[in-house]
């Protein structure tokens, strides 16, 4: 598996845990199967973007104008509290991240949501 399928999952788990409060474990549990081969990494992603939640938050409403992180679909919050923590992890660039990021935005995310992802994101 890729890490943009992983990043992927990861994005659904971080969503999952916005709207429904279940214990991280689980969710990673419901969504990478035993099969696939798991990336660590992509599990500390998950971790720390959860676990550091409430911080990243305020990190983005700074950077938002006029508008809050609360406001935002929980998607597109999903997408931001990973891409901070993959900058906190320092592993990747942070080109690479903004991009894989962007990318899903497009994919997952109403028309020109990917714009606010590449913008908060490039400003934190």
């Amino acid at each position: 598996m890729t890490r943009h399928s992983n990043r992927e999952k990861a994005m659904y788990v971080t969503y999952q845990n916005q709207i429904k409060n279940r214990p991280v474990d689980e969710l990673i549990h419901d969504n990478f199967t035993e099969e696939e081969e798991t990336d660590e990494y992509i599990l500390q992603v998950i971790r720390q973007a959860i676990e550091n939640t409430e911080r990243y938050h305020g990190y983005i409403d700074e950077v938002l104008e006029g508008w809050t992180f609360d406001r935002l679909g929980y998607i597109e919050q999903a997408l931001l509290l990973n891409g901070c923590a993959e900058f906190d992890l320092k592993q990747e660039s942070m080109q690479v991240i903004i991009d894989e990021y962007v990318r899903l935005a497009k994919k997952f995310c109403d028309g020109d949501s990917y714009k606010l992802i590449n913008g908060v994101l490039d400003k934190i």
